[in-house]
C-alpha cells in the first residue's frame, strides 16, 4: 500500500511539471479600434394592403374558435412584406429598394405588430448594403421608434433606431415616412 501512495505521488510530481502546449494559442495583437460611422437615412416606405398587387400577404393565422379580442384579425396572425422603398411620398417617386420581412400581430389588442424588416437598398451610395430591423411596432401610435439590430456591405455590424411616422393612409395605401440612424463601423 505504501509503495503504491509514493509511486502515486511521484506521478502526480511528475505530470505536473509537463508543459502543456495548446493548438488554440495564438500571439496577441494590439487592439486598433475602427473608426465608427453615424449614417442617417430619409426615405418612404410605400405598402398595398389590397388591390391586384398587394405588398403585405397574410401567410398564416392562428386557429381561433372565438375571437375574444374583438378584432377583425386575431392575435397570431402572420404577414410577408416585400414594400418597396421610395425617396419621396409620391407614387412617381424613384425606388431606391425594397423591405422584405414578416410581421405578426402579437398584441391581444391586434394594434401592436412584432417586425422583422430588411431594407436593402438597391440604387445609390448604398447600394447592394441593407439594414435589419427587428422591433415592436405599435401600428395605431402616429410617430413611433424601431430598433436596428444590423446590417450587410455598408452597414455591417449595424446598430441604430428608425423613427417612424405615418405619412398617409387611406385603408388600401400606407405610406410611412422613415428617418433611420445608423451606427456602423
Amino acid at each position: 500500500m505504501r509503495g503504491t501512495l509514493t509511486l502515486t505521488w511521484i506521478l502526480m510530481v511528475s505530470l505536473s511539471q509537463v508543459a502543456v502546449q495548446s493548438q488554440y494559442y495564438s500571439e496577441s495583437l494590439p487592439y486598433d479600434p475602427r473608426p465608427v460611422k453615424v449614417t442617417n437615412l430619409h426615405f418612404f416606405l410605400h405598402e398595398t394592403l389590397r388591390g391586384k398587387n398587394p405588398t403585405v400577404v397574410m401567410v398564416a393565422q392562428a386557429n381561433n374558435t372565438s375571437n375574444d379580442n374583438y378584432s377583425s384579425v386575431p392575435v397570431g396572425t402572420l404577414y410577408a412584406i416585400d414594400d418597396p422603398l421610395k425617396i419621396g411620398p409620391g407614387d412617381n417617386s424613384e425606388v431606391i429598394g425594397n423591405a422584405l420581412g414578416l410581421g405578426i400581430l402579437a398584441g391581444k389588442n391586434s394594434t401592436t405588430v412584432v417586425m422583422y424588416l430588411d431594407f436593402g437598398f438597391t440604387t445609390g451610395k448604398f447600394k447592394g448594403s441593407s439594414i435589419s430591423i427587428f422591433s415592436r411596432n405599435p401600428l395605431i401610435e402616429t410617430e413611433r421608434e424601431l430598433s436596428v439590430v444590423g446590417g450587410r456591405g455598408e452597414f455591417r455590424m449595424a446598430e441604430g433606431y428608425a423613427r417612424l411616422k405615418n405619412y398617409f393612409f387611406d385603408g388600401t395605401t400606407v405610406i410611412i415616412e422613415y428617418n433611420v440612424t445608423v451606427i456602423h463601423y
